[in-house]
């Protein structure tokens, strides 16, 4: 009904726009192709969910919704220049790309407080950084090793936090300082 009140001239210009629209989507044109993105992207959603959770628990400042966003985004960025046929060779300029961006998501994780000792945020920065590498894996199609690498981080990141911590011995720059105060103990947690 509303297609006969147009004149010839709209329905031609709906048409040409509704085919662009068509065109704008075709990168998926294939059942193939949509379950493979769909798959690829989900294994590194859930990945990266997998750590994040873990993080949340334990209070860091990176916890769940980080983790999958960086694993999607990360997953992503291989995927996009995948499907265009980039060769592997660019494909590595994108790897570099990536890292560079994540190292300052995780340098953000880490706090350094008054206490020179007291650091927290390391582990979940290179927890971060793994999602990252675990999100460019199951992009690129190697949702085995996705998968192998989030349980190995996963059993480090769980098993290792029940090993008591050994205390840090702190040597001052400054060989004057009396020899009572040479090796100072702290037990502070590095999280």
């Amino acid at each position: 009904m509303i297609v006969s009140l147009l004149r010839e001239d709209d329905t031609v210009w709906l048409e040409r726009s509704w085919q662009t629209i068509l065109q704008e989507f075709s990168d998926l044109g294939d059942v193939e192709s949509i379950t493979r993105v769909v798959l690829r992207l989900m294994v590194a959603v859930v990945l990266g969910g997998m750590l994040g959770y873990e993080r949340e628990t334990v209070g860091a400042s990176a916890g769940l919704r980080t983790h999958m966003l960086v694993s999607l985004g990360s997953a992503l960025f291989v995927l996009i220049p995948l499907q265009a046929g980039m060769g592997i060779s660019d494909l590595s300029r994108v790897l570099q790309g990536v890292t560079a961006g994540i190292g300052f998501i995780g340098a953000g994780a880490i706090l350094k407080h008054s206490n020179q000792n007291d650091i927290k945020g390391v582990t979940t920065a290179a927890s971060v950084w793994l999602t990252a590498a675990i999100g460019i894996a199951a992009g690129m199609g190697r949702e085995a090793t996705a998968v192998l690498s989030a349980l190995f981080a996963l059993a480090i990141l769980g098993l290792l936090r029940i090993t008591p911590k050994k205390p840090l011995i702190v040597q001052p720059a400054d060989p004057v300082v009396s020899s009572s105060r040479r090796n100072v103990e702290t037990t502070e947690k590095y999280e």
